[in-house]
């Protein structure tokens, strides 16, 4: 157990014990350790060992998992670099994430507004929010562009094409369920 994790035991116990509103007393009464050994356990001034916290766990209803703050894991992502053709991916996301985030970059195309589509499906649900540059999206016999700020949803299970519209790449957030979950952005209602 690393030393911070350690030093925070006593303090996890006293805010468990004050939860539960017991007293050290009653706590020393159901435990039958006495409440000064418990008042310097809580207090960091003694080293918590198991048969001081195992007894103390049980009077309090708690796993061990409660009292030892388990370590963080590193959040950061490993980010990884892919093309697909002239198409960049990097991954924003773990791979064993239930939805994986990229940061696309479609290359610069000025015919593309103009371009005939060649429609995918695939199963999936899709988000894409687009960074920079204007993008071309055919979804089924709709066609729309989106600009810097914009952002569309949609079931790839219908055809769908995406291209950039000019002289520039277009950048975006791609954020794609494989399980075909739709996915929401919580936000209020505009007001009327």
């Amino acid at each position: 157990m690393p030393e911070n994790s350690v030093k925070l035991v006593g303090p996890r116990l006293k805010s468990w014990r004050e939860k539960r509103s017991m007293t050290l007393a009653e706590l020393s009464r159901i435990t039958g350790i006495s409440a000064s050994t418990l008042s310097r356990l809580e207090a960091g001034k003694r080293a918590p060992n198991l048969e001081l916290v195992v007894p103390i766990a049980r009077a309090l209803r708690l796993e061990l998992d409660d009292i030892v703050p388990q370590a963080a894991p590193d959040p950061r992502v490993a980010r990884t670099k892919k093309r697909v053709g002239e198409i960049q991916y990097e991954t924003l996301s773990p791979e064993s994430s239930p939805v994986q985030t990229y940061k696309v970059t479609l290359p610069a195309n000025p015919d593309g507004a103009t371009a005939v589509p060649d429609p995918r499906v695939h199963d999936g649900h899709e988000w894409l929010y687009v960074l920079s540059g204007r993008l071309r999206l055919v979804l089924g016999d709709q066609e729309v562009t989106l600009g810097p700020g914009e952002a569309a949803e949609f079931d790839t299970r219908l055809p769908h094409w995406l291209s950039a519209t000019g002289a520039g790449p277009v950048e975006m957030l791609s954020i794609f369920s494989k399980e075909g979950k739709r996915i929401h952005l919580r936000a209020r209602p505009a007001a009327k």
